[in-house]
This record gives C-alpha cells, structure tokens and sequence, in this order.
C-alpha cells in the first residue's frame, strides 16, 4: 500500500483521537465560519482531519483505502495527493460560500476529500462496480450522479447534521482536477464525464435561481 496513504489515514486517525479526548483542541481547529471570516484560514484545511466520533472516522478511511489505490495506480502518488488536498479546499470553499452568513456554522471531517478521491477513481473506472451497503451491486458512474442529486436534496431540505455541500464540493474538485490532470478522460469516457457533470450544472443552476 501506498505510504502516503498510510500516512493520510494517520494523520485523520491522530489529529481525530486528539478531538475525540480534547474538547479545545477541537474547537480551535474545526471549520467555523465566524473564526475564518475573522482569520483562522488554517482551520479550512484543518477540519478535514478532525471527526465527530469513531463511527464517522472509520466510514471516511474505509471509503479512502478502497478507492484511493485507484487514483494512485492510474494517475500516482503526487495527483493522488493534489486531489486529496484540492478536494478538501474545494469542498470548505463551496461550504463557505453557502453558509458564509451563518457565522456559527460549524463542520469537521474529511469526507470532501474523500469523495473527491472516490469522483476521481469513478472517472479514471466508470464501468467499476460498488457494493452498496457491501451488498447491493451497482455501477460506479450511476452511484456518483445519484450521491450528488441526494447530496443537492440534502443541501436544499437542510433537515440533518450532514455536510451535504462540502460532499459535493470535495467530488467537484476531484472531478475537476482529475480532468485536468488527464484530459484524455475527455475522449476516452466522455458520456461518463458528462452525465457526472448533470448533477453540478443542476447545483449551479438552482443557486442561481435562489433555490438553495
């Protein structure tokens, strides 16, 4: 296994304990908006290492040790990194954008970067399937453009404690930075880059229409 993913997943299981038992800790380094707005820039990348508890940290690594060796294969260690860093910039970035009036919005957890990661190998293997629940079949490119209508749903009925738009906005910075990184993606899968793409106009256009 790749020795930088091991080192990711350390660091999220490190920093993420040092939460778990420290409360100022925490607090000091989780996504806020008003800390940010007020200067705290170090908390945007920060947050991605910290969980709310055991059960959400675990679910985040198993979901990056099963799809991360795609992108390291396919694109190596350095793409991999780029997209796991842009991806969770992305998605605290699009997270602020929507909640920047909401000075005490609070969000921890590496899931932007990690679906940003999953976007990727989805990208780079779209005929790959994934056991939903470890059991239902189904394949990858269909399980991506449903994730984000739910996650756009989630975004819009803001009715649970999910960080429904730093999901989307981690997928869209790996879908980004991947096409960017292998444009021939553009060629050699070009319905699966379009219809991943539906759901991010959708978003795009909602906002736009004041429906978020």
């Amino acid at each position: 296994m790749n020795t930088l993913l091991i080192v990711i997943i350390l660091a999220n299981v490190l920093l993420s304990y040092k939460g778990f038992n420290d409360l100022s800790f925490f607090r000091k380094y989780e996504f806020h908006v008003g800390s940010i707005r007020s200067g705290e820039q170090v908390r945007m990348l920060s947050s991605g290492f910290l969980h709310v508890d055991m059960t959400h940290l675990i679910f985040n690594m198993l979901t990056l040790w099963f799809f991360a060796p795609v992108v390291i294969n396919l694109m190596g260690g350095f793409s991999f990194i780029l997209i796991y860093f842009g991806s969770l910039i992305f998605g605290n970035l699009l997270t602020m954008a929507f909640h920047k009036d909401d000075y005490g919005y609070r969000a921890v957890g590496a899931s932007g970067a990690v679906t940003g990661v999953l976007y990727s190998a989805i990208l780079l293997q779209p005929d790959m399937m994934l056991g939903i629940f470890f059991i239902i079949p189904m394949p990858a490119y269909l399980f991506g453009i449903l994730y984000l209508l739910y996650s756009i749903y989630g975004m819009r009925a803001k009715n649970d404690n999910i960080g429904h738009t730093a999901h989307f906005g981690g997928a869209v910075g790996g879908y980004l930075i991947t096409l960017i990184k292998e444009p021939s993606l553009l060629v050699d899968h070009t319905l699966m880059v379009v219809l991943l793409a539906i759901p991010i106009i959708i978003l795009f256009v909602l906002q736009k229409l004041g429906k978020l």
